[in-house]
């Protein structure tokens, strides 16, 4: 198995997949690039959407559209993309933190984790967000990423890219509480290999999917830390991972070309593109977003 170009986009910072079922389309956002993507694989179809500012991710939604993070706060955005209600300010200073990774989690609520872009202050959060409105479930992070949940939804992941780590709690779908923070996964960076944890998925065996930001590849971990395989991908910096396909058996891998150097975009040149690999274990389908929960 290897990861192939599915679609040429070569986008400025490609993040957070996502998979609908119903309309077997992959949408995903380029966070420099302001833009919501939506890309049907069958037909070769694909639309872009221009956002306002920075979008850093998004989840679908009950009854059709999507939530997301941005910049200045949480957004619900109707089917085409188009902003439709501010539901919490980012209450971090915006003139240096964005919201970046998130996901639903089992019960419908959104958990958005921001960075912190000096990345020098520990000063961003991974946030949940309910009817109750925004909540803290974890400080001190410099870049929150890898948010996955496991398939009974009592396991979450998260990982600090800058930092090298990923993390696990235990979590109640009922109340959204995240306790017993252990440590997960811990790479460790060597001269020539800062390949970091970005972005995450988990399949239906509990395997934790992440992509290596600056390493080039993903890995794939059983659930309690085993490293149990690796995949190049034909981009220095991958970004986040998703499954899609109408079994949910072929892996999405999204990237990044901004900052790199012209010496490695002429080396991978398709850099900041959709890639995708077969697999032969499905991934979980995505939960939507429910405002009553």
């Amino acid at each position: 198995m290897s990861l192939t170009v599915a679609l040429d986009v070569r986008a400025e910072l490609g993040e957070c997949p996502i998979w609908d079922a119903d309309e077997q389309v992959l949408c995903f956002v380029d966070i420099k690039g302001k833009a919501l993507h939506r890309y049907r694989p069958a037909t070769g179809e694909h639309v872009v959407t221009a956002m306002p500012e920075e979008i850093g991710c998004i989840g679908f939604r009950k009854g059709g559209g999507f939530i997301a993070g941005f910049r200045s706060g949480l957004w619900l955005l109707d089917a085409q993309g188009n902003r439709e209600t501010k539901l919490a300010d980012n209450p971090e200073d915006q003139r240096s933190s964005r919201f970046n990774d998130g996901r639903v989690d089992p019960a419908g609520r959104f958990l958005a984790g921001t960075i912190d872009e000096p990345k020098d202050g520990g000063k961003a959060h991974l946030y949940r967000y309910d009817r109750r409105g925004l909540a803290t479930l974890a400080g001190g992070l410099l870049t929150s990423n890898g948010v996955a949940f496991s398939p009974d939804g009592r396991k979450l992941y998260h990982s600090d890219t800058p930092t090298f780590t990923v993390w696990r709690y235990a979590y109640d779908p009922a109340s959204g509480k995240a306790m017993d923070k252990t440590l997960f996964v811990r790479l460790e960076p060597t001269d020539t290999d800062r390949g970091r944890p970005d972005g995450a998925a988990v399949d239906a065996e509990g395997c934790y999917w992440t992509a290596l930001f600056e390493g080039g590849r993903i890995q794939r971990y059983a659930p309690d830390g085993t490293l149990l395989a690796e995949f190049a991908v034909p981009a220095r910096c991958p970004t986040m991972v998703c499954f899609g396909g109408p079994d949910r058996k072929t892996l999405y891998v999204t990237s990044a070309r901004t900052g790199r150097s012209e010496n490695e975009l002429a080396a991978l040149p398709h850099s900041g593109s959709l890639f995708a690999m077969p697999v032969d274990v499905p991934g979980l389908p995505e939960t939507s977003f429910d405002p009553s929960v």
